[in-house]
């Protein structure tokens, strides 16, 4: 569920909305009509076991980089 508040009524309620998010609910804040940040709960072993399953795929996708390949990268346009 979305939620849209004005920065004033999140100012003021800001600890109700936090509760709400922590429930799962997604908030956005809006300047006038116009959004401008969102409220979502975070979730971050979810989020850290997704990263380490993609960085890992992309890792064994690629092949191996030698040790002088990452120094000539480092070094590139420095001379």
């Amino acid at each position: 569920m979305t939620r849209t508040v004005k920065v004033a009524e999140a100012k003021t309620h800001l600890s109700e909305l936090l509760v709400s998010v922590e429930a799962g609910e997604e908030i956005i804040i809006a300047r006038g009509d116009a959004p401008v940040a969102r409220l979502v709960p975070i979730n971050d072993q979810e989020q850290r076991a997704n990263l380490v399953r993609l960085m890992r795929r992309e890792r064994s996708a690629r092949k191996p980089v030698s040790v002088e390949e990452i120094l000539e990268w480092r070094d590139e346009g420095r001379k």
